[in-house]
């Protein structure tokens, strides 16, 4: 039986007890919309005290994902600054639940600005952040202004976000999916990653749709994607972290899958 915790996204009103049934580890949550910029809270019954007790009790660790428009590389003031603040809220919100991490997207700055102005404004953010909870920088899929799709804008990004005082806490969540859509190789994508910043805190644990190099964000369940089986079990064995699984549907068929092919 493979030490790797494995779990899958789950929605927060009912965490713990989704978790069980699909044989989750390791259960990812939302904090309220992930399309708003509030934080309301996982909804879950009892609150945060609850939802935190009860994780623990059942051997669950818990994640959260941030909103989808958090943006702290963004030179745009109105979307840079309400970022940091909604950044700075999950973090608060996932240290209420006892959350082992907050993965939020790399972001992007547009055609005509300088990456260099966003990966500074990302160690600005990170500066900015008062928190014990790590923050996982997660890769992304597409997108030719993005801070964090290649290796060499991911490298650029962890240079800046490492020359911050906080730079303790801030780690890496590495997407399948992804990657894969990304451009980056799947078969060296752990030691290239680990190569620049010394650590995968937490695998994002997706099959593709679509080809690779597409650019597109769009999740498949194991064996339906385009992704060969033996390139997303080495990236998992490789890595070593705790898996989250996050296509939509049921996931107690991938969280098997992936069991019965790391024992």
């Amino acid at each position: 039986m493979t030490s790797i915790r494995i779990g899958a996204h789950v929605d927060g009103a009912d965490a713990v007890a989704q978790a069980k049934a699909i044989g989750a580890q390791v259960a990812q949550v939302f904090l309220g919309d992930p399309q708003s910029w509030k934080v309301t809270g996982s909804g879950y019954p009892g609150g945060d005290d609850a939802l935190r007790a009860e994780a623990a009790e059942a051997g669950i660790d818990l994640y959260v994902h941030a909103p989808y428009g958090i943006n702290v590389a963004s030179t745009n003031n109105r979307i840079r600054i309400p970022s940091r603040k909604l950044l700075q809220a999950t973090l608060d919100g996932a240290a209420a639940i006892g959350a082992k991490g907050v993965v939020v997207h790399g972001g992007h700055v547009t055609a005509k600005d300088s990456p260099d102005v966003g990966f500074d404004n990302w160690r600005k953010a990170v500066d900015s952040l008062d928190t014990d909870v790590p923050v996982l920088i997660e890769n992304t899929a597409g997108g030719e202004f993005a801070m964090a799709r290649q290796l060499e804008r991911l490298e650029q990004l962890w240079e800046a976000v490492m020359s911050s005082a906080n730079a303790s806490v801030v780690g890496v969540t590495l997407d399948t999916c992804h990657a894969w859509a990304g451009g980056i190789d799947l078969a060296t994508a752990v030691a290239d990653v680990r190569a620049i910043t010394g650590r995968i805190d937490l695998v994002h644990a997706n099959d593709s749709r679509d080809v690779a190099g597409s650019g597109a964000d769009r999740h498949a369940h194991f064996g339906e994607g385009e992704i060969p089986a033996d390139l997303l079990l080495g990236v998992i064995a490789a890595a070593g972290a705790p898996v989250v699984c996050e296509t939509h549907g049921d996931m107690a068929p991938d969280i098997a899958w992936l069991r019965e092919r790391l024992a």
